[in-house]
């Protein structure tokens, strides 16, 4: 009955644990609310500011995509010919009125170019006289800048609809001589303008969207569910829209009814903009809140729980430890503890235990034990101090392997201190062909002891290695890419062979493994560098992951070199090539 009472020790930790508990609650609900409230707000606009200028993005795309597509009708052989003193023949009209149906631009519902002899070209069935044209008031519609795409949106009076739309024109002036130009007018569908926002992501779309032209009106809109503008909200963004300034970048203006955020298309002059409601900002905001309250007191109830569990499980080994420490009597050494908490109170009950058996033992021998001690620590300082042992270090590395039979150890040691000495080679950067063969030896010894069976090699050099020189550490980058790309989805079997021979006064170095086949696109990329400018070449691999090793080969021979240096890669069926032809003057003799 009473081993569940709560104890003296347990009933303050509970307290102060509490008591810490609720502080920091408190504290730090008033720092987050604090947080909430002036920065927050920020954090959701930022969230929306990406989708304003990327649509915006999106119409600087879309203006210059019209103004190509006009550009390409202006100059149509037949529609530079239809601006000339002689004009079209019937059937060259019948066919230049059907070019514009195939011009690359989509969301054209309707078509008219008119001529400077008062020819118009549409669409078969609209029946457009150019005294209608001449009514329908577009024929002052344009400014009198040169060849400029100009958007506007107004009532459609040509083809006599009677329905706002926005038009996409532009004059045509001929480009061989000085005539009068004729005017080129697309009528554009409402999903031309709506494409801006196809991928704007669902939780941005709670956003009001439109677009506004500089007379102030609304050509596109777009608002989420339950959401209508206010008059006061439409009169800013108006004023805006209207404002005779030529860019427009407006971000986390507050007005009525929410953030504003706006974008000028400087071409078009409209206005793109984005209105976050500020029933928006309040629901995020709340559900921050809702979600902290929660955490806060799921952190509680698990903090009283844990509280209670931890501190029993504190209590009860400290009482153990403290009922056995009241019945000793200096004489019964039996009687010892056993605590398995994983904690440290196990050392305390371990040392507890100790002390026990220390003190019998001590009883007897405590000046023999505390001589002992001490010249056994004076020993081991003595020992990690000896600067012979440091200086003999990896000498008895070596030797330990050695007497132990460890031949694979000491093979890593042979080739590794044989890499390193060829690699440095005193800081020169030429080397004999041999030690070039030797360097790369020594990397494939030391990868195959990393990786058992993956692969073997092969080397066949032709010449006498001793009296050519080349440039350093040009065969273990191949190499290494190779083993690292070439046999990565490989277990054992690979192989790779390295042939070095000279043929017509040319030093050819050959990589071969039979790996994976490295990708046609790559190996394209890599042969190109070849007739790269220097500087230029490690933009192709801007990442330094891939590919770069080969730059730095071909940067460190073009320089030495010159241009008159073959590096290609051969991909095969089974595997891939990397061939390397240095120029007669390349491979310098050796100095005998």
């Amino acid at each position: 009955m009473t081993k569940h009472k709560i104890s003296k020790i347990q009933l303050k930790y509970l307290t102060y644990t509490l008591v810490l508990l609720l502080l920091a609650l408190f504290l730090s609900s008033i720092g987050v609310w604090l947080y909430v409230r002036n920065n927050m707000t920020k954090v959701i606009i930022d969230k929306y500011e990406f989708m304003n200028e990327k649509m915006g993005i999106s119409m600087d795309n879309l203006y210059k995509k019209c103004d190509e597509v006009t550009a390409e009708c202006i100059i149509d052989n037949d529609v530079q010919k239809s601006l000339r003193t002689k004009g079209l023949e019937e059937v060259e009209k019948n066919a230049l009125s059907k070019f514009f149906t195939y011009t690359d631009l989509d969301y054209v519902a309707e078509y008219c170019y008119v001529d400077n002899k008062k020819n118009l070209y549409t669409k078969p069935y609209s029946k457009i006289l150019y005294k209608d044209f001449i009514k329908s008031g577009f024929a002052d519609i344009l400014s009198h800048e040169y060849s400029k795409t100009e958007w506007f949106f107004t009532k459609d009076t040509l083809f006599h609809t009677e329905t706002n739309a926005l038009f996409v024109g532009r004059y045509v002036r001929s480009m061989d001589y000085s005539h009068e130009p004729g005017m080129l007018f697309f009528k554009m569908k409402q999903g031309f303008l709506e494409s801006l926002i196809d991928d704007t992501e669902n939780k941005v779309r709670r956003a009001a969207i439109g677009i506004v032209d500089q007379n102030g009106i609304f050509c596109m809109e777009h608002y989420p569910q339950d959401f209508e503008m206010s008059d006061d909200t439409k009169k800013a963004i108006v004023s805006l829209a209207q404002k005779q300034t030529e860019d427009v970048i407006l971000n986390e203006r507050q007005i009525p009814g929410g953030i504003l955020q706006a974008y000028r298309q400087k071409d078009s002059g409209m206005l793109i903009f984005t209105l976050i409601p500020n029933s928006v900002l309040y629901h995020e905001l709340n559900q921050i809140l809702t979600v902290l309250a929660s955490i806060y007191l799921l952190v509680s109830v698990l903090a009283v729980g844990m509280s209670l569990y931890v501190s029993r499980i504190f209590t009860l080994p400290i009482k153990k430890i403290s009922t056995a420490m009241e019945h000793f009597d200096g004489k019964d050494f039996s009687h010892t503890v056993e605590i398995h908490t994983n904690t440290e109170l196990d050392k305390i009950g371990h040392s507890y235990n100790e002390m026990l058996g220390n003190i019998q033992h001590l009883l007897t021998e405590i000046k023999n034990q505390e001589e002992e001690l001490r010249t056994s620590e004076l020993n081991m300082l003595i020992s990690q101090i000896n600067p012979h042992f440091l200086y003999n270090t990896l000498d008895t590395i070596y030797m330990l392997a050695r007497i132990n039979g460890e031949e694979t150890t000491m093979k890593m040691i042979q080739a590794l201190s044989k890499y390193l000495r060829l690699s440095l080679s005193k800081g020169n950067d030429i080397v004999l062909v041999q030690d070039e063969i030797e360097n790369v030896k020594s990397y494939m010894e030391i990868q195959q002891i990393r990786n058992d069976n993956l692969f073997h090699y092969e080397i066949d050099c032709r010449i006498n290695a001793k009296e050519y020189l080349i440039l350093k550490l040009i065969l273990q980058p191949l190499v290494e890419n190779a083993i690292k790309y070439g046999f990565c989805e490989i277990s054992k079997g690979g192989m790779i062979h390295i042939t070095v021979l000279e043929s017509s006064g040319r030093l050819t170095f050959t990589v071969h493994n039979n790996g994976a086949p490295m990708a046609q696109e790559t190996a394209d990329t890599l042969n190109a560098l070849l007739h790269v400018p220097v500087a230029d070449m490690k933009q192709f691999f801007p990442d330094k992951r891939h590919g770069y090793g080969i730059i730095n080969i071909i940067t460190r021979l073009r320089l030495k070199y010159g241009e008159d240096v073959t590096f290609k890669y051969e991909v095969q069926t089974e595997g891939t090539t990397c061939i390397i032809q240095l120029p007669e003057h390349a491979s310098e003799h050796a100095e005998t």
